[in-house]
């Protein structure tokens, strides 16, 4: 497990690349259950996070993976398909952690609006790993993926958008507004 970890870290870092993680279901289903655990952590930790955004931005998640397995199998890699989904779970599900310690122990000593700011880009982070996890695996530059991983991001803000319930404040203005 430390291995794992310290392979992820390796590609979280560009360092590494999804062949770097060995070809195993059970490691893709240890970090899919560290994606699932993580995401649940900073719905329980982050009091701006609901119960329902967990769910919306898991399926958003799924959707992005499909995206990614989609790139992969069209551009004739799907041997390394198990390896890319690995990487991107395990990667995302790091990157989660440090945003829950992030919150929790930056809070104390800078405001609420740095820490947010410093764990917000600690977030958009995953963008460039991804990039760089696709890039890899479908044997093309870094900057390929990093379009590619931006067109994910894109779209999955647009699903989540479709899914998350307003604003309870967005809500109450809009039903103001159309009473008016």
């Amino acid at each position: 497990m430390l291995t794992l970890l310290e392979t992820l870290f390796d590609i979280i870092r560009l360092r590494k690349g999804p062949d770097a993680i060995p070809y195993s279901w059970l490691v893709c289903l240890i970090t899919l259950t560290m994606w699932l655990v993580s995401g649940l952590i900073v719905t329980l930790l982050v009091e701006e996070i609901s119960n329902v955004d967990y769910l919306v931005a898991t399926f958003t998640g799924v959707a992005g993976l499909a995206c990614y397995a989609s790139i992969v199998v069209f551009a004739n890699h799907t041997p390394r398909l198990l390896q890319t989904l690995t990487a991107i779970l395990g990667c995302s599900a790091v990157i989660n952690f440090l945003y829950v310690a992030g919150t929790v122990f930056l809070t104390p000593f800078l405001s609420k609006m740095i820490t947010n700011l410093v764990v917000t880009l600690l977030s958009l982070w995953s963008i460039p790993v991804e990039g760089h996890i696709i890039a890899r695996a479908i044997d093309r530059h870094w900057y390929v993926g990093i379009v590619a991983a931006i067109a994910v991001f894109l779209f999955q803000l647009y699903v989540y958008s479709l899914l998350a319930p307003p604003a309870p404040e967005t809500a109450t203005t809009t039903a103001q507004l159309s009473s008016q």
